[in-house]
């Protein structure tokens, strides 16, 4: 039988114009179920009597409109909905819960190790207490570390229990690695420790001021590097400094085999045979001894591929069209340097007969050739170029030298001017021709004059 019924009008047979047949007709109906399976429908803001009035009414089961009504298996299909999808809401809640109760130890005993490679230091630990025996767990460290003053941190993810980088030794050194669980033991999330610290610094010794001061480096030419240094300012009149390097693949420290003097001290060194170090970093120490006091060592990690200083450009050679066009060209300098790791600044001066005038400059990334306008008919040209090392070999580098070569680029004026200048010293010699000829001849006629006769 259909669970479905229309909705009656408001009056009520049997009574007509009462308050209880106004109220009936106001509301909606609802559904009574008599205990013999019948339904019966009573209207909606009916008091009992009007209620009773019509109990006895039998409706017989039709289909209503849907928006006043809705039918049972109706219902059963919007909750059985309800239910597929509220369940996974649920579950991914309870999940989610467990999973934020969940914990894992801190890694243990990290220590930063000093093997003595001129900043190169290991930084290891232990793995958790409750995972050490554990082999159903992946576990990952995640590894934050820097130079004390540095704003940012380097961060690793790893496995290993160890891992090692360059530091700068003149300021302490900190790290701190967490655990990170994940997979069945984490419930298919992943789980995070607290932090485990350790920090480093190396003993000091030596008065501040006797450090040396002014270290620089340049890699020449792809070939040698040259560093140099000034004594500290309260070191000794005897103190003496020694450099020593080391770069991933050396093995040992090395010392320099070639130093720089100044009034019998040493203020530099030169280091041959470097490229295999040319893509990596160069710890580098400076110390030294001077009885009866210690000089303070000074640490430096250098790039030496930022630190290049190429020859300057060779073979320079400059030509004009007709155009008035300034056409330059040169040639990569010879040696260790790439060419195609150069770029190149072109500059050009116009005089106008101003030993002072401004240069104008051009840029050119590894064409060894330029061309300038010559619309504005400057008397007097000189060209330089100079060479550095390009981003595609490195960050930063050094400018060459600039090439000395000048050139005089006549402009067409000038070339009247010449024409002019040729015209009248050519009238003038031919003038002095005159002259010289003219005085001659007359000098010969005077001697001829004052010659004796001969004979009688």
């Amino acid at each position: 039988m259909s669970t479905y019924a229309r909705e009656i009008p408001g009056a009520v047979e049997g009574h007509h114009g009462s308050g209880a047949e106004r109220r009936g007709r106001q509301g909606y109906s609802k559904w009574e179920t008599r205990k013999d399976g019948q339904r019966w429908e009573q209207q909606s803001g009916q008091d009992p009597r009007a209620a009773q009035d019509v109990s006895h009414k039998l409706i017989q089961p039709t289909a209503p409109p849907a928006k006043y009504t809705v039918s049972g298996d109706r219902r059963m299909e919007m909750g059985v909905w309800w239910i597929a999808v509220v369940s996974p809401l649920l579950l991914w809640c309870c999940e989610g819960s467990s999973a934020h109760q969940l914990s894992v130890d801190p890694p243990q005993d990290l220590q930063i190790v000093d093997p003595g490679l001129l900043g190169h230091l290991y930084m290891q630990w232990k793995p958790p207490l409750s995972l050490e025996a554990s082999h159903q767990c992946p576990v990952t460290y995640k590894l934050k570390y820097r130079n004390a003053g540095d704003t940012d941190w380097k961060v690793i993810f790893t496995k290993k229990l160890k891992y090692g980088d360059n530091f700068d030794l003149n300021r302490p050194v900190e790290a701190k690695v967490q655990t990170l669980l994940e997979g069945p033991c984490a419930n298919g999330s992943e789980v995070q420790s607290e932090w485990t610290h350790a920090s480093f610094q190396l003993p000091l010794q030596g008065a501040l001021e006797s450090r040396i001061q002014d270290f620089r480096c340049v890699y020449y030419n792809w070939e040698h590097l040259r560093c140099t240094w000034q004594p500290g300012r309260q070191a000794p009149p005897g103190a003496r400094y020694e450099l020593y390097y080391w770069y991933a693949g050396l093995g040992d420290l090395a010392q320099c085999a070639d130093y720089i003097w100044t009034r019998g001290k040493t203020t530099g060194c030169q280091l041959l045979n470097l490229r295999q170090a040319e893509y990596l970093d160069i710890n580098i120490c400076v110390n030294g001894s001077a009885e009866p006091a210690q000089l303070q060592p000074s640490y430096f990690i250098l790039q030496i591929k930022n630190l290049v200083k190429p020859p300057p450009p060779e073979r320079l050679a400059l030509s004009m069209s007709a155009s008035k066009e300034i056409h330059v060209q040169w040639s990569s300098p010879e040696g260790g340097t790439p060419a195609e790791c150069l770029e190149y600044e072109v500059q050009l001066q116009g005089s106008d007969g101003h030993a002072d005038a401004a240069w104008s400059s051009a840029s050119t990334q590894l064409e060894t050739a330029f061309v300038f306008s010559q619309a504005n008919g400057t008397r007097l040209s000189c060209v330089r170029v100079r060479g550095r090392t390009n981003i595609f070999c490195a960050d930063q580098g050094f400018w060459s030298d600039w090439t000395q070569e000048c050139f005089y680029v006549p402009r067409e004026d000038g070339k009247q001017l010449f024409i002019l200048v040729a015209v009248v010293l050519s009238f003038f010699s031919v003038i002095l021709v005159i002259v010289f000829a003219v005085h001659r001849k007359k000098r010969a006629l005077a001697a001829k004059k004052l010659q004796p006769p001969t004979g009688c």
